[in-house]
């Protein structure tokens, strides 16, 4: 994997946020969390017809609609200053059935789905007998993480991170997926700094996931 450029600096002058953001990265620190229940009926057709995987094809969703917004793309710079990636890429959970464990690795993001399916999918292969926790090193400061409870379709899902305030990349967590009045649902929760978006702009994440996963033209 090459290494990215550096973040960029976003200029505090300008910034339509800036009050928001300092207010919740100094005098109000705080995360929150959105699950939402998302139509995958005509996404799992198509992965059946395609005989694309199911995880990858998520991972790539996200991502994309992840990378299309510099709320989702940001860090702190050493003066805790606030800055974006050009790019982030996922890290996500991969499980180990022998040992119930999992490990984490991650692939570039890349906006060509194919490249990116096929190169989670061998991801997968490669570590799914891991025994370390983060069997690739050194790991890029520009993941965003991903994990999946394929064993459990949830309504609300809650991280706890001790001191992560300073953490600003989204979290998202995957469900299974159930039948409900005829369609596929599927739950989706994302972990949020408050300091780096609102929920306007996690709203409009969700929305834009969502289209992605209603109209997957893009898996053939």
């Amino acid at each position: 994997m090459t290494t990215d450029p550096a973040p960029t600096p976003i200029d505090l002058d300008t910034w339509t946020r800036r009050e928001h953001f300092e207010h919740y990265r100094d005098r109000v620190p705080c995360r929150y969390e959105l699950t939402v229940q998302v139509d995958v009926t005509d996404f799992v057709a198509e992965l059946r017809r395609t005989g694309r995987r199911t995880y990858a094809s998520q991972i790539w969703a996200l991502s994309t609609a992840v990378n299309a917004h510099r709320e989702f793309r940001m860090t702190l710079l050493p003066d805790r200053s606030p800055a974006a990636w050009d790019v982030v890429h996922p890290a996500f959970t991969v499980f180990n059935p022998d040992r119930e464990t999992f490990c984490a690795v991650f692939v570039p993001y890349d906006p060509d789905f194919g490249a990116f399916h096929d190169a989670a999918v061998a991801a997968m292969t490669t570590h799914r007998s891991a025994t370390a926790m983060f069997p690739q090193q050194p790991r890029p400061a520009n993941l965003f993480d991903v994990s999946t409870l394929p064993w459990a379709s949830f309504s609300g899902f809650s991280l706890q991170v001790h001191e992560g305030w300073d953490h600003l990349l989204p979290i998202i967590t995957i469900g299974g997926h159930h039948d409900e009045g005829g369609r596929t649902l599927l739950p989706l929760s994302v972990q949020v700094n408050h300091a780096a978006a609102d929920g306007f702009h996690t709203t409009r994440l969700l929305n834009e996931i969502e289209r992605l996963l209603a109209e997957p033209t893009w898996l053939a």
